[in-house]
């Protein structure tokens, strides 16, 4: 492995850091008086990472639309009868009865079995996915149960890519909302288009848009 590849992988299993955070968004904050504003008001926010590979993405996956606690009761049966973080192998062989006595669902199932198969064939590489952004999503997304904010939510905790943004998330609008103090939640077009200018560290403003949703200050 070269030692550019080598700083890649380092990088994408950190996630970004809070330097990374703190030096992106003062250099957002000083060419936007209104971020600028939200930054002194809501502070810096704390990092997010999440591991990297194939455990990230079933967890994502066992998570859509139930509660946290909820998830978290099907995760433990799930480790208590195919193993500790769920391989692969084990979850393709389980039977449909099983899997929905631990509380995986019909659809779920689906899209567990797809993202384990992907893995166990090789299909897809979560150590060797695309460089540019954009593939990344795309090869991503091949996942049954895998769209794009889920796509770009691993991209930007797990590997800590800098320049991802998900316009579609609800939570980014809001907080876009709040930060530019404009008339009302911006629409997902509308929030790639007023982000353009931040490239290339949308990443850590996304991170503040949440931080800043959750602030009653604001």
């Amino acid at each position: 492995m070269t030692e550019i590849n080598f700083c890649k992988v380092i990088r994408r299993h950190m996630g970004l850091d809070a330097s990374t955070l703190r030096n992106a968004l003062d250099a957002i904050a000083a060419q936007e008086p209104r971020f600028a504003g939200a930054l002194q008001a809501a502070g810096y926010p704390e990092p997010r990472s999440r591991p990297t590979g194939y455990t990230t993405l079933l967890r994502t996956i066992v998570g859509q639309q139930v509660s946290v606690a909820a998830a978290a009761s099907v995760w433990a049966k799930l480790e208590a009868h195919l193993g500790e973080n769920i391989p692969a192998d084990r979850l393709i062989a389980a039977e449909f009865d099983d899997l929905r006595a631990c509380g995986l669902s019909r659809q779920k199932q689906g899209y567990a079995r797809s993202l384990c198969e992907m893995v166990a064939s090789g299909a897809l590489d979560l150590d060797a996915l695309p460089d540019d952004d954009e593939a990344a999503v795309a090869q991503l997304t091949q996942i049954k149960g895998i769209g794009r904010w889920s796509a770009e939510v691993y991209l930007l905790f797990a590997e800590g890519r800098p320049d991802i943004w998900p316009a579609g998330d609800l939570a980014v609008q809001a907080g876009l909302h709040k930060i530019l103090d404009l008339p009302e939640r911006p629409a997902e077009k509308a929030t790639r288009t007023l982000a353009d200018p931040w490239r290339p560290h949308r990443g850590s403003v996304a991170i503040f848009t949440w931080h800043v949703y959750n602030n009653p200050a604001l």
